[in-house]
């Protein structure tokens, strides 16, 4: 059972993008509801959902193609 190394490589690169997502989307959605008075608080809300909902897209994403690299689907 051989590896496809470019698939794997690909995969890497999707988990690579999600794990600085996984720290700022949180951090955004912490600091917008810090600062609820201020008029950008549901756009910079908005932003750190965006941000939480990218990271999980990317992770599955990356997931799944590693996992189709070590089995060959």
């Amino acid at each position: 059972m051989a590896t496809n190394k470019t698939l794997l490589s690909k995969g890497i690169h999707y988990l690579s993008g999600a794990l600085p997502l996984l720290f700022i989307g949180p951090a955004v959605i912490y600091n917008a509801f810090m600062n609820q008075g201020n008029g950008w608080h549901y756009l910079v809300l908005a932003i750190g959902i965006c941000a939480c909902i990218a990271a999980m897209l990317l992770m599955f994403l990356g997931l799944k193609t590693i996992m189709k690299s070590l089995f060959n689907d």
